[in-house]
């Protein structure tokens, strides 16, 4: 992939958008249901999910961008950008949507509050180099994965990095380490 949109309504935006930069991407903020017309994957970055959806709505974005994930795009989402992604939030708002691209039910801010936030060096499948930091901000849980989904890394047996064919989705922070490797996994697969 080289021309990749970031959505940028709320959240880490630029930190993936420096990310991509940095991998010889062409990164592409996208705002408006226009800015999805070239793109050829897209990143949906940590924010607050229930805001993200509004915000979908809102800019008249969440349906055109489901019909392109649904169409097969590849979608990378970290942290409420996974949330977006799956097929359940257990314990979202009652007006909160989601893509349903991932076949994994998510549980919002479930490793705790922002003062539990933490770092991790985690153990990724099909990464070389050794662990992955990662960073966790009220990262939600996964508590259901379906059987196509792929599990790429846990911790404490929970899974925190999943694929599912065209979808990457971890619960932490990739773009808040100096760590390439997982936005260069999403470009390359």
């Amino acid at each position: 992939m080289h021309k990749v949109g970031v959505l940028a309504l709320q959240g880490a935006s630029k930190r993936h958008a420096e990310a991509l930069a940095a991998l010889g991407a062409c990164p592409v903020e996208v705002r408006t249901p226009e800015d999805l017309a070239d793109i050829e994957g897209i990143i949906l970055p940590g924010g607050e999910s229930t805001t993200m959806s509004k915000l979908l709505d809102l800019a008249g974005l969440f349906e055109p961008l489901a019909d392109r994930l649904r169409e097969g795009m590849p979608a990378f989402g970290t942290c409420a950008g996974m949330i977006l992604l799956s097929a359940r939030i257990l314990d979202g708002r009652a007006d909160q949507r989601c893509f349903g691209v991932l076949d994994v039910d998510v549980r919002r801010n479930a490793f705790g509050r922002q003062v539990d936030s933490f770092e991790a060096e985690v153990a990724v499948d099909r990464l070389p180099g050794g662990g992955f930091p990662a960073v966790f901000i009220r990262a939600p849980v996964i508590e259901r994965v379906g059987e196509e989904v792929e599990v790429l890394s846990s911790v404490d047996g929970l899974p925190v990095l999943c694929r599912q064919g065209p979808v990457l989705a971890a619960a932490f922070h990739p773009e808040l380490s100096d760590d390439l490797r997982l936005h260069q996994l999403f470009l390359e697969d």
